[in-house]
């Protein structure tokens, strides 16, 4: 018989034949990575959104080879779940926070990924047509540390461009850890931020995977076809809490926690420039603006819409009888049922009949 599995996860730091590797927060990043090797099965690849020379997000198609940086099928390939970018742990003061999923060649770090398992549609969205359908995201502090890490090493070899970059705008700024002294300061480092972007537009790599799964209006059946990918380079990322704080500039008079993201982005670069190290965890809990730490922000499926629109999203390519291609060997009979998805799939006996 068929041990337990998942579709391509042969060689990880999971034993899916044990129950606690089918927990929530395990198979939320463990089914969106055999969903995106099942999609290099089918020919099919996700939807890339990256940032184009005039900050708007683009649409095209991104494979899966180009999203892990290495065959899907190949021998060395090596899933590594919640581990360290060690790529990244020179530029930072203490420990790297772990990602989602690292990609390994050899025990060489390939690339590193937030995973976003995401419920289409949302609460916002639920009353409206099928096209109007937008997931909720929800945003970790330690993705904003990954997006500046990114940033800064492609900046590694030419610091001078970046100081140039920041100038003496922030240098009045006494107390970070004060909102009423920061926040007249937010405009000048939104323009310095788009600026930074702007100059290394070529050298955005993928960041954020976002699955969707999409489900009868707001009911808990799955729709017919329920299953995409969505993936987001790190710099149109940005975007999520970059254009909310351009209209919270107008309506707000505190630190909003998309606010406060630009802030903690902007000190951390900033950091790096002067002196080539990042203290993440000092950043993060020093600038809290009376704000909980637990995330960096949330974009309701009313905002996340637009940048994703398109017919993908009204009509995933991955039907809900295919689930059975991906969850194999009885491992649905392993998950615990504490989130949507799960409890889908694990009530949904008729997926696998």
């Amino acid at each position: 018989m068929q041990k337990a599995s998942l579709f391509g996860l042969n060689n990880t730091n999971r034993d899916f034949t044990q129950k606690d590797s089918w927990g929530k927060n395990q198979f939320n990043s463990s089914f969106p990575t055999a969903l995106a090797c099942y999609m290099h099965s089918q020919n099919i690849n996700p939807v890339y959104l990256r940032l184009d020379k005039h900050l708007k997000v683009l649409q095209s198609a991104i494979s899966i080879t180009q999203l892990f940086g290495i065959e899907p099928t190949h021998k060395d390939l090596f899933f590594a779940f919640e581990s360290d970018y060690i790529p990244y742990q020179e530029l930072v003061v203490g420990n790297i926070p772990r990602i989602d999923l690292v990609i390994q060649n050899k025990g060489n770090c390939l690339r590193g990924l937030e995973i976003k398992l995401t419920a289409l549609p949302d609460n916002s969205t639920c009353d409206l047509t099928d096209d109007k359908f937008g997931s909720e995201i929800v945003i970790r502090p330690d993705s904003i540390v990954y997006l500046a890490l990114g940033i800064a090493t492609n900046f590694k070899q030419d610091i001078a461009t970046l100081k140039n970059l920041f100038g003496n705008h922030f240098d009045n700024i006494t107390d970070w850890t004060e909102g009423v002294e920061v926040m007249p300061f937010i405009p000048k480092m939104i323009e310095v931020l788009n600026n930074i972007l702007l100059v290394n537009l070529d050298k955005q790599e993928p960041l954020i995977v976002q699955p969707i799964w999409k489900t009868i209006g707001k009911s808990s059946d799955l729709a017919d076809n329920c299953l995409d990918i969505f993936v987001w380079s790190n710099y149109a990322f940005t975007r999520l809490f970059l254009n909310v704080v351009t209209n919270e500039l107008t309506t707000e008079n505190k630190i909003t926690r998309q606010l406060r993201s630009v802030v903690w982005l902007l000190k951390m670069l900033l950091d790096f420039c002067k002196n080539g190290k990042i203290n993440h965890t000092k950043i993060i809990d020093e600038l809290s603006f009376n704000t909980k730490n637990d995330k960096a922000f949330a974009v309701s499926g009313k905002f996340s819409q637009p940048f994703m629109a398109c017919p993908e999203l009204t009509k995933p390519r991955i039907a809900k009888d295919e689930i059975k291609n991906i969850i194999l060997g009885g491992g649905h009979l392993l998950l615990s049922p504490e989130r949507r998805f799960d409890a889908i799939v694990y009530n949904s006996p008729n997926l696998f009949a």
